[in-house]
């Protein structure tokens, strides 16, 4: 029987540090740069030990790629390419007590330097007239129910009793075109949204249209928001009273909010199928007031980049995490995981911006993001690309593959959001959902009756 022999030559760091990677994610995660930021928060270790700060950082980080395992089964992804190589094997207390003088800092730090907008060429995907569209909102992330979680995070309320986990309250800042996180902010679920859009008001910039829902359109939020130099495009509720004081051929018409200067734009908006039609009526409001230069209709349509914050939280709680509640057991390990798991998110969407930059015209949003999580756990798995070669391939594994597997152009949202798999037979919403995928037709109409 014939056979072949297959050599691999896996390049990483050298001793102890060899466990400390990220496959190749290490690319857009380098050791120089997590040896900077440990410098930086004072958490280099004095003495080289058998889990130096560094591999522990990459251990945290790995954790979020493989939620559904424990740090001991991580650890041995880590070092399954590895064979060979005398690597440590550290136990299940090794690591927590690794952990733990890690601290939080140097991975906030981490996502510091990381956050921001993708750099990218798909102008005309990402950018709308001249402007970036970025959203915030805000989700409920269940954290694990220990003693010490319970001293700093709180059970929702209910008719019977408290919920089953504390949980935690992460609003962030994205990018509508490559749903990449501006910033976050986390803190216990009993701090609203509101609360938190403030302190993210502080990533907002000139040159940037927010788009938020109804919840963020009080007066005074609306004032931190518009002191940046950022414009507004808000969902407002349609029996909220505002003066008229002119009206745009467009429909629009120009009121005032606090003594700042607002578009109003009511629309109806239509869905037809096969199956029947579907209306709504909505009311926007924006800081944009040129009616010219930005249509109404242009606008309302537009609204709809809002729903990628959505698609992230989804990727962040579904697709990463699978539903699971996050495995820290203390304030300080919750802090830890929430910004590796915001750093992974980045990371693999920068890689996903990357590969989709390759192709001229292709949209970031025909990347796959469970393409790109799964390649990136076998690059991990398998030591790959951890360390470059002299001319760097910025598509590499994990963007051929998402280019291998690209999604098909996004399709028309006929659909109101709904539970589609229960937990409970009381939030079910009955036999006879229609999952049936239609072609549909959109159209968008400015009201122009007086309010």
């Amino acid at each position: 029987m014939d056979q072949i022999a297959i050599t691999r030559t896996v390049t990483v760091a050298a001793g102890p540090f060899a466990a400390g990677h990220l496959g190749e994610l290490t690319r857009l995660v380098p050791f120089e740069m997590v040896d900077d930021v440990l410098a930086t928060t004072r958490r280099t270790q004095r003495r080289v030990r058998l889990l130096p700060a560094r591999v522990v950082v990459y251990l945290l980080l790995a954790g979020c790629l493989f939620a559904d395992l424990g740090y001991r089964q991580v650890w041995a992804r880590l070092v399954a390419g590895l064979r060979g190589l005398p690597v440590p094997d550290p136990s299940g207390s090794a690591l927590r007590q690794a952990r733990q003088r890690l601290g939080a800092a140097p991975l906030r730090a981490l996502f510091d330097l990381l956050r921001g907008p993708a750099a990218t060429g798909a102008v005309a995907t990402v950018w709308w007239r001249g402007l970036l569209p970025v959203v915030i909102d805000g989700t409920v992330i269940a954290v694990a129910d220990s003693t010490a979680n319970l001293r700093h995070y709180v059970k929702h309320r209910c008719n019977n009793g408290g919920s089953g986990y504390p949980t935690l309250r992460l609003s962030a800042l994205l990018a509508c075109g490559t749903r990449s996180v501006i910033d976050a902010v986390f803190d216990p679920s009993t701090t609203g949204e509101t609360v938190q859009a403030r302190q993210l008001a502080r990533s907002l910039r000139a040159g940037m249209l927010l788009l938020a829902d109804r919840n963020y359109a009080a007066a005074d939020l609306i004032a931190t928001f518009t002191a940046t130099g950022a414009d507004l495009l808000i969902r407002c509720k349609a029996g909220r009273r505002l003066p008229l004081i002119r009206r745009y051929r467009d429909g629009s018409w120009l009121s005032v909010i606090g003594g700042q200067h607002v578009r109003v734009i009511e629309a109806r908006i239509s869905i037809t199928t096969t199956a029947g039609s579907h209306t709504g009526d909505y009311r926007l409001i924006t800081t944009l007031l040129d009616p010219r230069r930005y249509p109404a209709a242009d606008l309302v349509a537009l609204y709809h980049q809002r729903w990628e914050i959505e698609t992230a939280y989804l990727e962040l709680k579904s697709t990463i995490l699978g539903g699971r509640v996050l495995r820290a057991r203390t304030p300080d390990g919750v802090d830890q995981e929430i910004h590796a798991l915001l750093i992974i998110y980045q990371v693999l969407r920068t890689a996903m911006v990357d590969a989709t930059d390759s192709r001229p015209g292709l949209d970031p949003d025909r990347a796959s993001f469970t393409t790109a999580l799964n390649a990136a756990r076998d690059q991990v798995v398998h030591a790959a690309g951890v360390i470059a070669d002299t001319v760097i391939d910025l598509v590499g594994v994990i963007g051929e593959r998402v280019l291998a597997n690209l999604l098909p152009d996004r399709r028309i949202r006929t659909k109101t959001r709904m539970i589609k798999r229960s937990n409970s037979k009381y939030q079910a919403r009955g036999p006879h959902i229609d999952r049936r995928t239609y072609k549909a037709t959109t159209s968008i109409d400015v009201i122009t009756d007086d309010p």
